[in-house]
C-alpha cells in the first residue's frame, strides 16, 4: 500500500480486515518492523481515539510517534498557489509537507469539513495538499469527507462478533445538536457495500448522502422498517450533503432506543464515538451486552497497525 486516504488505496479490503483481526490475536509480533522509523500525526482538529489507536498501533510496530496540534501549535498554513503571503498565514504548504517528510517515513493527517462549501470541502484540499508535497506516504486520520480509519475498525468488528455468514447492517442517522461532517457515514458506505454484508441506510428524506458514496445501496425512510431483523445497528449522525451543512430535522423519534433495538434480530450497537448520550442514543442501549462502543475503540489500534504494516511492507 502506498498511502491510505480510501478504499481505493486498498487492493483486498477483506484481507486486510484479516490483517488487522491477526495483529489484534499477536500485536507485538512485529516490533522490528517499524525501528528507527518515525510516524508523523497533525492535527487539524480534536481528536481522542483516532489519536491515541494510531500512536499505540505505530508504537506496537516498534516506531517513535511524533505528534503536532497543527492549530494552536504549528505555524498558520497557506494552500493556495501563486499567492502573495501578507495575510494571516506564516508557512506554505510546499514548504510544511516538505519538512514534515525529512522527519518522517510516514504522515497522518487529521482534518476537517468547514461545513460552509460543499465544493471546497469535497475537494479535499488540505489532505490532497499534503500528498501533492510530501515525499512520503500520507494516512488519512480523517478528512473532509472520509474518516477510512474507522471503517477499517466497522468492518473488523462485525467480521469479529458477527454471528451469521451475511448480517444485516443497519447504518441509522440519529439527531444531533448540531450540524456533523458526512465523513463517517460516507466512508462507512463506501467500505461496507464491499463487505459480505446486507446494508441498509435509514435516515429522514433530504440526509441522502452524497451519490458517488450512496450509489447502489439500499436506503429505507421508515426507520421502523429498517431495522426488522437487523444484526448490527450502526448509529451516526450527518448533517443534510443536499442543504450543506444544514440541520433539517431534530427528530427525537429517530434516537436509538431500547424499543427500538427490540425489532432487530437482538442486535449489537455500534457508534464511532465519542456520542451524546439520550440524543442519538440511549443510556440503555449504550449500557447493555449488546454495545460494541469499546470493543471498536480497542479495535481501531488493530485496523491502524494493519495499515502502518502494509506501508512499511511495501
Amino acid at each position: 500500500m502506498k498511502q491510505f486516504l480510501s478504499i481505493n488505496d486498498v487492493a483486498n479490503p477483506q484481507k486486510l480486515v484479516g490483517e488487522a483481526l491477526k495483529l489484534k490475536a499477536n500485536p507485538l509480533g512485529y516490533t522490528q518492523l517499524g525501528k528507527n522509523k518515525t510516524l508523523g500525526l497533525l492535527f487539524f482538529n480534536a481528536s481522542l481515539r483516532t489519536r491515541m489507536s494510531t500512536q499505540r498501533a505505530a508504537q506496537n510496530l516498534g516506531m517513535e510517534v511524533m505528534i503536532m496540534n497543527m492549530d494552536k501549535e504549528g505555524w498558520q498554513l497557506e494552500f493556495e498557489e501563486k499567492v502573495i503571503m501578507n495575510g494571516a498565514s506564516q508557512e506554505h504548504i510546499k514548504e510544511a509537507a516538505a519538512v514534515v517528510s525529512q522527519y518522517c517515513e510516514i504522515i497522518g493527517i487529521r482534518t476537517f469539513s468547514t461545513l460552509d462549501n460543499r465544493e471546497e470541502d469535497y475537494s479535499e484540499m488540505i489532505l490532497n495538499a499534503f500528498v501533492l508535497n510530501a515525499s512520503v506516504p500520507i494516512i488519512s486520520l480523517e478528512s473532509a469527507t472520509l474518516h477510512p480509519l474507522q471503517t477499517l475498525t466497522d468492518w473488523m468488528t462485525i467480521e469479529e462478533y458477527k454471528k451469521k455468514d451475511k448480517p444485516k447492517v443497519v447504518l441509522s442517522w440519529a439527531p444531533h445538536s448540531k450540524a456533523l461532517p458526512q465523513a463517517v457515514a460516507n466512508s462507512f458506505v463506501q467500505w461496507i457495500q464491499k463487505a459480505p454484508v446486507e446494508l441498509v441506510i435509514t435516515h429522514p428524506k433530504d440526509y441522502e448522502l452524497a451519490p458517488e458514496f450512496s450509489n447502489g445501496a439500499t436506503i429505507e425512510y421508515d426507520q421502523n422498517k429498517a431495522f426488522e431483523n437487523a444484526d448490527f445497528i450502526y448509529a451516526k449522525n450527518w448533517s443534510s450533503y443536499t442543504h450543506y451543512g444544514k440541520v433539517l430535522s431534530q427528530d427525537t423519534s429517530w434516537t436509538i432506543t431500547e424499543e427500538k433495538m427490540s425489532l432487530t434480530n437482538n442486535a449489537a450497537f455500534m457508534h464511532c464515538l465519542p456520542v451524546r448520550r439520550n440524543m442519538v442514543v440511549s443510556d440503555e442501549v449504550l449500557d447493555n451486552g449488546n454495545s460494541l462502543v469499546i470493543q471498536q475503540s480497542e479495535n481501531r489500534i488493530y485496523a491502524a497497525q494493519a495499515v502502518l504494516k502494509s506501508i512499511l511492507e511495501r
